[in-house]
């Protein structure tokens, strides 16, 4: 599979001729040729399969991606490790009281969607934590979804395995330079909008939005596992730990 960049597309073109193809339904596993939000695109689309995704590179950013070749692709795969992670789930009710659901393998972010700061009330398992964060957001983010816009926002990159969610603010003015917190990968985080009409808040799951909402509450689903494959010595977990020496 790949994404429609011309580059992408290119290097799927090489790969069939030297390997061949076939559907998706009686693969073995699953080639992606992009970066890394086709690669999210790629995991959510094959949710269902149970099959283990190996990317290469074709795109700009490519995190959860592999470099590509297109000599050695079965050596490659026959010595990929496989890294296993879980999405969040995200529940969502807008102002018109509609309930949305959506699943992030990276992040479920909030975002004011008007010219004056966000108002949010922050509950964990049922305690409120935060009566009111003043911000122009707050994500909550996976381990593997911690260096892209967690990190951004000057939250913490967590190791693959350490069963724990970031919660960080995205510039926070109250509580003054407030960054978030580490939370036990179980925890039930919710966020209530306050004064939602003056200050309109969005929601995203994975480039899934939600506009004018009320209350969103994100927890992570372990039922459901994405399997992706990287080469030895630069698997997921190597990369969240080298990424913080850089």
């Amino acid at each position: 599979m790949a994404s429609e960049a011309p580059v992408a597309q290119t290097a799927r073109a090489a790969l069939i001729g030297r390997y061949g193809d076939v559907p998706v339904e009686t693969s073995d596993l699953i080639v992606a040729l992009g970066g890394d939000g086709f690669m999210l695109k790629t995991l959510h689309g094959s949710q269902g399969l149970d099959l283990p995704v190996y990317g290469m590179n074709r795109g700009t950013i490519g995190f959860l991606m592999n470099e590509y070749s297109e000599t050695d692709l079965l050596d490659r795969l026959a010595v990929a490790q496989e890294e296993i992670i879980n999405p969040l789930a995200m529940l969502a009710m807008d102002r018109e009281g509609h309930i949305h659901k959506a699943l992030a393998i990276n992040e479920v972010s909030l975002l004011r969607a008007g010219p004056q700061a966000a108002k949010l009330s922050v509950t964990i398992d049922g305690r409120v934590r935060l009566a009111e964060l003043v911000c122009d957001g707050a994500l909550v983010s996976t381990p593997a979804g911690s260096t892209a816009y967690n990190y951004s926002a000057h939250g913490p990159i967590l190791p693959i395995g350490s069963n724990v969610l970031a919660l960080t603010a995205i510039a926070a003015f109250r509580p003054r330079r407030w960054r978030g917190a580490v939370l036990p990968a179980t925890a039930r985080v919710r966020f209530d909008v306050v004064d939602p009409d003056k200050r309109p808040v969005m929601a995203d799951a994975d480039s899934i939005s939600i506009n004018d909402i009320e209350w969103v509450e994100i927890q992570s689903e372990p039922s459901i596992q994405h399997r992706i494959l990287f080469d030895p010595e630069h698997g997921l977990e190597e990369r969240l730990i080298s990424e913080q020496f850089t």
